[in-house]
């Protein structure tokens, strides 16, 4: 049920982030019902029936010329799930620079997400985070306010970073501690932090843990550089997006030495994040959003 790969360079060209998230979780449902993870719950009513005796107020009078039947709306206080989106917007995620892949890659896949929380009628939150908490919604289900997520996502389809350096592990520790009732915390992040050290990274994580909430974390990668560094070999002049720090070498010179270190790097984020009870999963920007939304319904299903 893989679907076609998204090419990331016409996205911002496409013009509705919010339609193009529907579109991809139509074809996501379509499969799924298709597939051998047709058992997940992928019945999105946006009414229940009337019960007597109970309040009139919100009853839906056109569903009900419709019909004939009593149907009442569904609010924010009926859903299922609180969860909160957290997009990393600090410089490294603006790579690659060419066409912003992993910023564009993020915001869509935050925005099928919204999209099926808001089928399932689960209550979400968008934080923003870089060097601080930039952006931090209320957490609701309703139409309006999904609709602003779409707008806030969309707006940085076409922004700039406006900080040179991340501080992931303080944002998450401020986070860990605003975030009050129990939810599904999801993080988009490619988890590059230039101002701590690894262990205040863990530290981080854990604390969220530590207060009870269920973590997601979708590690955004461009594979193809940034893990196997699939580089022509040719002088390049290599910058540290976070640092600003440049290096001019041929990729075979620092090839090497530049995997042993990412490779650590990554491992070390796996391991510990399932030491803490937490999902890790690698999120290439090359490949297609199913893979978003399965480990999503996955995650969700663990919390019924």
């Amino acid at each position: 049920m893989e679907q076609p790969r998204v090419d990331l360079a016409k996205i911002r060209e496409y013009g509705n982030l919010e339609l193009l998230a529907r579109q991809l979780v139509e074809g996501f449902i379509t499969g799924l019902h298709k597939s051998p993870f047709h058992g997940f719950s992928v019945e999105f009513a946006e009414h229940r029936l009337y019960n007597t005796g109970e309040s009139t107020r919100h009853i839906d009078w056109k569903v009900f010329g419709k019909t004939d039947r009593l149907y009442v709306k569904r609010y924010e206080e009926e859903t299922n799930l609180r969860c909160h989106l957290l997009l990393d917007v600090s410089p490294s995620m603006y790579y690659p620079q060419k066409d912003k892949g992993k910023m564009v890659f993020a915001c869509l896949a935050a925005a099928t997400l919204a999209n099926l929380m808001q089928r399932q009628r689960d209550a979400v939150s968008l934080v923003t985070f870089s060097d601080q908490i930039e952006t931090q919604t209320a957490v609701k289900s309703t139409p309006g306010h999904i609709h602003q997520i779409y707008v806030e996502l969309d707006r940085l389809l076409t922004s700039k970073p406006n900080v040179q350096s991340t501080h992931v592990a303080e944002t998450l520790h401020q986070l860990a501690d605003k975030i009050h009732k129990r939810s599904l915390v999801i993080i988009f992040s490619d988890m590059f932090d230039h101002n701590e050290d690894r262990e205040e990274l863990f530290s981080a994580l854990q604390h969220m843990k530590h207060k009870k909430h269920e973590v997601l974390l979708f590690h955004v990668t461009d594979k193809s550089t940034e893990r196997d560094f699939m580089f022509d070999e040719r002088p390049y002049e290599f910058i540290d997006l976070e640092s600003g720090e440049k290096l001019k070498a041929q990729p075979s010179q620092v090839k090497k030495q530049y995997q042993e270190a990412i490779h650590a790097f990554y491992e070390d984020l796996k391991l510990r994040s399932g030491q803490y009870g937490i999902d890790f999963m690698e999120a290439d920007i090359r490949a297609g959003f199913d893979q978003i939304m399965t480990s999503f319904l996955l995650r969700r299903s663990k919390m019924k």
